[in-house]
């Protein structure tokens, strides 16, 4: 398990994913997660440009594994069924009734596959598991979307536009505000969220009340890379934030059974003693699980393993238990 004591970011190899905490004084600060096999920032892959805009250097490109993507900086000589090697600058965005495609633009640089977290994160360092609740907590959060504090709420939205933070709760507009921006400030770093966030605190008719939660934001979000609007007279912030991959956040909302799916293998994969190991989760959840992914289960606990699907269980509520033989 993972030192509580460490400072910095640790890494979990996990089937299908990849998994990041960075801890400061035994405390998660910061949360990032990676789906390998799309598109990813990084890499630089074969595809075939089906489409040109005529006059601009935009286009559209299809790769090997079926995915389509947005391209840019098309050179002049550039044609429509020409193969040609592409690095992705972002990637694909779920939202709720589409997909975002991943972004790229023409190179000359040789083929090569996205980095894991190890190399994208200073001084990362792998272990097999964290302590225990510490990436549960992250995942409750983004299943949820909501954050509960001293006096209110957050819900967190993710829309076609960017990423809504609703503050509701009892107390006086000025002091909800202000009791509100830890919270966001601290969800915002955990979900490893980029792009545009809109935060609609309570209405607050004094610009002093506003600029006192625009100097308490500043101060909360110090250490996150930004730029930041001042409160309008609407209670509204908007902030823009640098955004290659989907966060958390958005990972979870758009493919709850995906998420879910991860959980439970990388609970099977930490399971100790005698047994076979049993894995129960909602039908939508099973279907999600590829023989790929349960050869690897196998492989990496040298254990039988049974499947019980269960309709009665939430969605974000796998389970793997050991059985005995």
């Amino acid at each position: 398990m993972a030192d509580a004591a460490a400072d910095g970011w640790l890494v979990e190899q996990g089937i299908g994913e990849e998994r990041a905490l960075f801890y400061r004084d035994g405390n998660v600060m910061a949360a990032r997660l990676r789906w390998p096999g799309g598109l990813e920032p990084g890499a630089v892959v074969e595809g075939l440009l089906v489409s040109r805009t005529r006059g601009s250097t935009r286009g559209h490109a299809v790769f090997p594994n079926g995915e389509e993507a947005l391209v840019d900086k098309l050179p002049r000589h550039a044609s429509e069924g020409a193969r040609m090697r592409f690095a992705v600058t972002r990637a694909a965005m779920g939202e709720a009734h589409r997909i975002k495609l991943a972004q790229v633009r023409p190179t000359q640089e040789p083929e090569r596959p996205a980095p894991a977290l190890t190399a994208i994160l200073p001084g990362a360092r792998t272990i097999f598991a964290f302590a225990h609740g510490d990436w549960e907590n992250i995942s409750d959060l983004a299943f949820e979307g909501t954050v509960s504090f001293s006096g209110g709420s957050l819900h967190f939205a993710p829309t076609p536009a960017m990423v809504m933070v609703d503050v509701d709760g009892h107390l006086p507009p000025r002091d909800l505000a202000l009791a509100a921006v830890e919270p966001i400030a601290r969800a915002i770093t955990l979900l490893g969220m980029g792009g545009m966030i809109g935060i609609d605190f309570p209405t607050l008719e004094a610009k002093a009340d506003r600029k006192t939660v625009d100097i308490a934001l500043e101060a909360a979000l110090a250490d996150f890379d930004h730029e930041r609007t001042a409160m309008n007279g609407f209670g509204f912030v908007q902030i823009v934030a640098r955004f290659e991959r989907p966060s958390i956040l958005h990972l979870f909302q758009h493919d709850r059974a995906g998420a879910a799916v991860r959980l439970l293998l990388r609970r099977a994969e930490t399971l100790t003693g005698p047994g076979r190991i049993e894995l129960a989760a909602h039908p939508a959840v099973m279907a999600r699980l590829s023989e790929d992914w349960l050869g690897k289960l196998r492989q990496r606990t040298g254990k039988e393993l049974s499947m019980r699907p269960d309709a009665t269980l939430a969605l974000d509520a796998p389970h793997a238990q050991l059985i005995p033989r």
